[in-house]
């Protein structure tokens, strides 16, 4: 017979309810409390019964993430937050691609049954709000992203107005005065562009600078050699910007190595941000200033807005919650000294 929580409690010297609480990873334990427990269940070498868990709770602690694009660093970093989130909860992430199509995505919210999964925790681009009332599943959802507001399901999103804005406002407390914009998008699916090139010109009206169609570039995808033809795209103006905000980091370090082709120094000639912080950014030469979302705490949220619902201990409204980002300053607009 293998440890259960009675031995743990009585190893910890607390309640069985307070392993219990510790091992489903609530919140409400003291510091003293938890580290107790859990080095209680290191010595004891403790393992979950999910077996006996399903046929208790008719739960598989299965949970399935579905994101764009799996190549996409910054997807990556999402599927480990909620890889590490989950885990801290006994559950287990299945990983979907679904490459922003809309018919991948309505599979995703329709074709998986109950006995396979406890829940979806879905980063759409193509969805649309038809799709999720039309839902023919009880499995409980979470969304992440801006693609779709104002519907009935748990939301974890960034406010990319703002975050824009701050990047933007970065560029123009240098003294640039030409600031474009790569990553803005004329699709409907389009809609973190939208906020990001919204949150761009709010900066530029704000410090008294004129908006110039002419230095937004237009992107579907958002790679680096997109990231190359939008710069060359803005190397060809008879007057080239000065500073260049990108809507993501793949398309800045495409935008980068366009200006080193190009004989331009970054950031003496034109200075570059990006958006995502991945781990690329920081080892680029020169390394890349960039907004960070908190990717672990997006994780953490979407984990456990879904797991409230799973365990039922919340029934209430959707809820809608914005996880905090920060300025990276790096070499790319602050030069070496950064």
């Amino acid at each position: 017979m293998g440890v259960t929580l009675k031995d743990v409690a009585q190893r910890a010297g607390v309640s069985i309810k307070t392993v219990s609480n510790v091992v489903h990873g609530y919140e409400h334990v003291t510091p003293e409390m938890r580290q107790r427990v859990n080095k209680a269940l290191e010595e004891l070498n403790y393992q979950p019964n999910l077996p006996a868990r399903y046929l208790r709770k008719g739960r598989v602690s299965i949970l399935a993430l579905a994101i764009p694009f799996l190549t996409n660093p910054y997807f990556s970093d999402i599927g480990k937050a909620v890889i590490n989130a989950a885990t801290a909860r006994s559950y287990t992430v299945l990983i979907d691609s679904t490459d922003g199509e809309r018919s991948k995505e309505t599979l995703v919210i329709n074709g998986m049954y109950p006995h396979l999964i406890d829940g979806v925790i879905l980063s759409p681009l193509a969805l649309e709000a038809e799709d999720l009332q039309e839902r023919r599943v009880t499995v409980p959802l979470v969304l992440l992203g801006e693609r779709l507001f104002n519907v009935p399901y748990d939301h974890v999103v960034i406010d990319n107005v703002a975050a824009a804005k701050l990047a933007t406002q970065h560029l123009i407390s240098l003294g640039r005065k030409r600031i474009a914009a790569i990553g803005a998008q004329g699709v409907s699916a389009g809609d973190t562009a939208r906020l990001r090139l919204q949150g761009y010109r709010e900066a530029l009206v704000e410090a008294g600078m004129s908006w110039n169609p002419d230095l937004v570039i237009r992107s579907l995808e958002y790679d680096r050699i997109d990231g190359i033809r939008a710069m060359h795209q803005l190397m060809e103006l008879e007057t080239p910007p000065d500073a260049v905000f990108c809507f993501n980091d793949l398309l800045a370090l495409g935008a980068m190595r366009a200006l080193y082709e190009g004989s331009y120094r970054v950031p003496e000639d034109v200075a570059v941000i990006g958006f995502d912080d991945i781990k690329e950014s920081a080892f680029s030469v020169p390394s890349l200033s960039t907004i960070a979302p908190n990717k672990q705490q997006i994780g953490d949220l979407a984990v456990s807005f879904l797991l409230d619902r799973i365990e039922e201990t919340y029934s209430g409204p959707p809820r809608q919650t914005q996880a905090p980002f920060q300025l990276i300053v790096r070499e790319s607009t602050a030069g070496r000294h950064a």
